[in-house]
């Protein structure tokens, strides 16, 4: 039956999709009084969405973000300090699109991370490669690929990466070896891509984590002009949103 051969050479251009919404269009009689390009373009729209969720998918896998945080979950309770204005701008594609970068400080558990994954993922959702790792689990690939002669082609992936998210930042100091890797890492991605910095360290203590003043320059220098700043303050939300009842001292 012909029916049967659409449906065979459907599933053989993997057009599940448009296979799905035919299917629905031959079982259903409100389609009948479409138009021939109403119809087709049902269709269409109904494979492009699911390659459009397929590729979203594939997006957030290779991200590897902490959590699957959205924009909208995030608290901006006025102890935080967080200026919705400058979130909301930041979910607009505009700062990657111009390569720019973005630092967030603050101490523990006031929701560095959940911001930073809630951005990366919103930038999953806008069709940007995202990636995210601590610096330790950074450093760490770095210096085995580098020892088994892969350097290049990592380095090469890790700058096509649109959204790069680095947590821990600075948390502890970089020897002059981890310090030569971070330079090249942010030396491929200065104004090509951008990248996310998540630390407990304000910024002004950078340089001093940094022990080679020659290495430390270099690193500051491609970071620091050409980021957006983000400072949290305010107490943990671990404690905040903990579910066990305290009982007051009598």
């Amino acid at each position: 039956m012909l029916k049967d051969t659409i449906t065979d050479k459907l599933m053989s251009f993997k057009l599940r999709g448009f296979l799905e919404a035919y299917r629905e269009q031959q079982e259903s009689p409100h389609y009948r009084d479409l138009s021939f390009e109403e119809r087709f373009a049902m269709l269409v729209d109904r494979e492009s969405l699911r390659r459009q969720n397929l590729a979203f998918q594939k997006r957030v896998g290779a991200a590897k973000l902490r959590s699957f945080a959205s924009i909208e979950e995030i608290d901006f309770s006025a102890h935080r300090t967080l200026r919705k204005q400058q979130i909301l701008q930041l979910a607009q594609p505009s700062w990657i699109e111009a390569k720019h970068s973005l630092v967030i400080t603050g101490p523990t558990g006031v929701g560095k991370t959940f911001l930073a994954s809630a951005l990366g993922f919103n930038a999953c959702k806008l069709g940007f490669t995202v990636r995210y790792i601590k610096l330790s689990d950074l450093i760490s690939e770095l210096l085995t690929v580098r020892h088994d002669g892969g350097s290049h082609r990592y380095h090469r992936g890790l700058a096509k990466v649109e959204v790069l998210i680095i947590d821990e930042w600075l948390r502890e100091s970089l020897p002059q070896v981890h310090a030569n890797e971070i330079l090249d890492l942010v030396d491929a991605r200065f104004r090509t891509a951008s990248t996310i910095f998540v630390s407990q360290l304000p910024v002004p203590d950078w340089h001093a984590a940094i022990p080679n003043p020659t290495l430390a320059d270099a690193i500051l220098d491609r970071i620091v002009h050409d980021s957006e700043r983000i400072e949290i303050q305010g107490e943990t939300m671990r404690r905040v949103t903990s579910t066990l009842k305290r009982k007051s001292n009598s």
